[in-house]
């Protein structure tokens, strides 16, 4: 699932570029260093607070409408001149990035099959993801 928020960077101008940055809708407050790293640290974290949402079953809140955000009334508005921007994030492609824990699963073979495998040295385990991905069509 693909959404855009706005986002309010707050630059500082300090010897590190430190960026200050707001998501109103989803109560976050981070930072960055420079303006790229600061679009990725939104981007960032509006991807962690979106799986966290879809993992405790709840709805992520609609995007505002830029037109609706005040920026001299963000959090950081007495640090410096906010500057309103959109930041896209693709949900279900950030969740496949980051999510790679490793799930155990008990997989029933014929004995037979499972002993022509090990002759082979072949790793059922990535076997079967690369046939659970060709079958999906998704991949890495």
């Amino acid at each position: 699932m693909k959404s855009v928020y706005p986002v309010i960077f707050t630059r500082l101008n300090d010897e590190k570029d430190t960026v200050l940055i707001e998501v109103p809708d989803l109560d976050i407050l981070t930072e960055g260093f420079g303006m790229v790293d600061a679009v990725d640290m939104a981007r960032d974290a509006i991807g962690l607070k979106g799986i966290c949402y879809e993992d405790d079953g709840r709805e992520l809140p609609v995007p505002s409408l830029m037109g609706d955000i005040d920026v001299s009334k963000g959090t950081f508005a007495e640090d410096g001149q906010g500057c309103l921007s959109l930041v896209d994030i693709d949900f279900t492609e950030y969740r496949r990035k980051i999510d790679n824990k490793t799930v155990r699963r008990n997989v029933t073979l014929p004995n037979w099959l499972n002993q022509e495998a090990e002759k082979a040295h072949i790793n059922v385990s990535r076997v079967l993801q690369e046939a659970l991905m060709m079958k999906l069509g998704v991949s890495r």
